[in-house]
């Protein structure tokens, strides 16, 4: 009886010696992360909306916005370009689909409308440089007063474009 007892005494021993001895190894290593932030940028725009324009009344003024979200620090111009109607950009029109008759407006950077809003970078576009938030421009918009045409409802379309 004596060996049986001995038996289990080296049998459990021989359980607690490997359990000690089968600990878990580890190893390690590391990954380097990285991407490339290319320049981007995305634009949206208002409706210019004139309302009623009365020839006989003083100039008929209204705004429209130009909101540019680019990656912050981007430089960038925003144009407009003649429209569909227009000459060039100092002298822009609306039609009238049904009588064809045209009416003059203008667009501006500044409220006084000292300055044409065009598309010629570096002469007449407006430059900035994108923050961290979107920009918002907005743009001034004018029939000068005077303008006797047929009665009737006048459209243009104005393109823009933010180069970058």
């Amino acid at each position: 009886m004596k060996l049986l007892k001995v038996g289990l005494t080296f049998a459990v021993a021989l359980l607690v010696v490997n359990e000690q001895t089968a600990q878990a190894a580890t190893a390690t290593t590391s990954f380097a992360v990285s991407a490339t932030v290319t320049s981007a940028c995305i634009v949206v725009a208002t409706p210019l909306l004139f309302l009623v324009y009365d020839p006989s009344a003083a100039d008929n003024d209204k705004t429209s916005t130009i909101t540019v979200t680019c990656t912050a620090g981007t430089s960038y111009n925003i144009g407009l370009d003649k429209g569909a109607n227009g000459a060039s950009t100092t002298t822009r029109q609306m039609i009238d689909t049904v009588s064809t008759n045209l009416i003059n407006y203008k667009l501006s950077s500044v409220v006084n409308q000292a300055t044409n809003w065009g598309d010629q970078i570096g002469t007449d576009t407006v430059a900035a440089t994108a923050a961290l938030l979107p920009a918002v421009h907005t743009v001034y918009g004018r029939i000068p007063t005077g303008q006797y045409v047929t009665a009737g409802s006048y459209n243009d379309t104005i393109n823009v474009t933010v180069t970058y």
